[in-house]
């Protein structure tokens, strides 16, 4: 059986999920986001997986239906989270930004203090547009590209899709599943987990160690499914202007997993929780003594999915990344300069590739735990930005020539502790289930390190 959505069909056959369960998903609703690419038709596709995932966990033969809404999805890979009498900061540093080389183009990732610092080491400014625009001018974009990257910063010179299919990374990403599964070790199901059809997470703990945004998607959504999300942060670290968006339904705590105790909480909380989520850079976990055995050894059955930016086999392997960088890299900002008729990098209208990675690690877990019934065994299984990026440019153009998709939908209120705001309703629909928030967003470092 297929789909009548596009990439549906690629994604939920990299979930390993049957063929006979795209008959329990429908969509409603028309229109597209403007955009080179099907940037909708993802944001359909993604959820749609994740809720038909959940389906699939509540009664296999016997699953309810499910209906994603084109326009709520589409909002949603926007902000969910809108304040009300009160402004969240600006989501952009004021270097972050596209800047026109000697040979082309190269954008600077800046809003990590420490990224920022790097690329004005490696130009020689100090922190004013200007000066940076004239330094980055005398600069080839590829020789800068990587003179920041050494430095420890982040950023990505422009190149075509045909570039980025000849570059030794891209050519390596290009050969990578949707998807990497392993099979984990063998071990029981959360104790407090009760699945019901209500909320079938209940009780289930997600240890929720990711930043910015695919990760905290991911998360956010299983925490609306009822699971119990712990996110850790490292002492210092902020991203004021999406927390409220990011950290919906769950707790917030911080640690420091450089230092003797941190790693001892660390450990500890690994080896209680039923699932993991992170999004470190590959050998990151590793150097801290949490490689991918060890954690299955701590948690015996443990689910446990991760991303990054640019793949896990490349040169690139361990390359900071962002969804922003990734489509500078791969050739979706050169692509959307020709169809937008312009003469700078043009990005996807959102950050599509963070929000179809965050819904595909989100079906990853459901499908794992679909798994793990059968057989009590954990599960590893990896995605990269790059590799979503892939999907989303194999998926062809958009025609010009259909009609717009609505930017809002309906709300609802919703208490923060900066102030009112108003929250879409969901984008998807399970029958019998209900996809909701009762503990509204925090701020990072809200409580303990511990689990409720």
């Amino acid at each position: 059986m297929t789909s009548a959505a596009p990439f549906v069909d690629e994604l939920w056959a990299a979930l390993g999920g049957a063929p006979t369960m795209l008959g329990h998903l429908s969509v409603r609703g028309e229109g597209d986001l403007p955009s080179a690419y099907r940037v909708t038709d993802l944001a359909v596709a993604s959820i749609g997986v994740a809720a038909l995932a959940a389906a699939e966990l509540v009664g296999a033969d016997s699953a309810p239906a499910v209906t994603v809404d084109r326009g709520l999805a589409s909002a949603w890979f926007g902000s969910a989270v809108d304040p009300v009498g009160w402004t969240l900061p600006p989501v952009w540093d004021p270097l972050a930004r596209n800047y026109r080389t000697r040979d082309g183009w190269i954008r600077l990732h800046t809003n990590a203090p420490h990224h920022r610092s790097a690329a004005l080491a490696v130009l020689a400014v100090e922190g004013d547009f200007f000066a940076v625009n004239r330094a980055v001018g005398g600069w080839a974009a590829d020789e800068l590209e990587s003179a920041i990257v050494e430095a420890g910063g982040c950023a990505a010179a422009l190149r075509s899709p045909e570039q980025w299919l000849a570059h030794p990374q891209g050519s390596a990403v290009a050969k990578e599943p949707l998807l990497d599964w392993r099979s984990g070790s063998r071990g029981a199901e959360g104790e407090r987990w009760r699945m019901t059809p209500a909320r079938p997470l209940a009780g289930l703990r997600i240890l929720d160690l990711t930043r910015v945004v695919a990760g905290p998607v991911a998360t956010r959504f299983l925490a609306g499914l009822g699971a119990e999300v712990l996110r850790i942060d490292p002492p210092g670290w902020d991203e004021d202007a999406i927390v409220p968006n990011m950290t919906l339904g769950k707790r917030t705590a911080r640690l420091d997993a450089s230092t003797p105790a941190g790693r001892e909480r660390l450990s500890a909380l690994i080896a209680s929780a039923d699932v993991l989520v992170h999004g470190y850079r590959n050998g990151a976990l590793e150097g801290l003594g949490f490689g991918a055995a060890e954690r299955q050894q701590l948690r015996p059955g443990l689910i446990d999915v991760s991303l990054d930016a640019y793949g896990f086999t490349g040169p690139w392997s361990g390359r900071r990344g962002f969804d922003s960088l990734v489509q500078m890299s791969s050739g979706i900002a050169e692509h959307g300069m020709g169809w937008g008729r312009s003469d700078e990098p043009t990005p996807l209208p959102v950050q599509a590739l963070d929000h179809a990675s965050g819904y595909l690690l989100a079906a990853a877990v459901l499908r794992g735990l679909v798994l793990q019934r059968g057989d009590r065994l954990g599960r590893s299984v990896r995605t990269s930005l790059a590799r979503v990026a892939q999907t989303l440019i194999g998926g062809g153009e958009l025609p010009l020539d259909g009609p717009l998709v609505p930017r809002s939908g309906p709300t609802e209120p919703l208490d923060t502790e900066w102030g009112p705001a108003m929250m879409l309703r969901p984008p998807v629909e399970i029958v019998g289930t209900e996809i909701a928030f009762p503990r509204g967003p925090r701020a990072l470092g809200a409580d303990d390190p511990a689990w409720d």
